[in-house]
């Protein structure tokens, strides 16, 4: 089973608000996750990430893959710097 930690769209139009889940390659952008590790809110000045980095560092050692958007988050959010 291959596992992603990406974004999945909540909120109003043109109000954006994500999740930051764990979830099934094969699931749909909104669909079943496994597990909520976060959230972000774009439309803050400047944009509010919070996380739970203990279950991300659990997933990414289990070998999900954050894509490429949520990795430039865990990144603004200095993450890897904690290795």
């Amino acid at each position: 089973m291959a596992v992603k930690i990406r974004l999945a769209r909540y909120g109003a139009k043109k109000k954006p608000f994500y999740r930051i889940v764990v979830a099934d390659n094969e699931s749909p952008r909104d669909g079943r996750f496994l597990e909520k590790v976060g959230t972000y809110d774009p439309k803050h000045d400047p944009a509010k990430v919070t996380m739970n980095t203990e279950r991300i560092r659990y997933w990414i050692d289990q070998g999900a893959t954050p894509t490429d958007t949520v990795r430039s988050l865990l990144k603004r959010e200095g993450f890897f710097a904690a290795n």
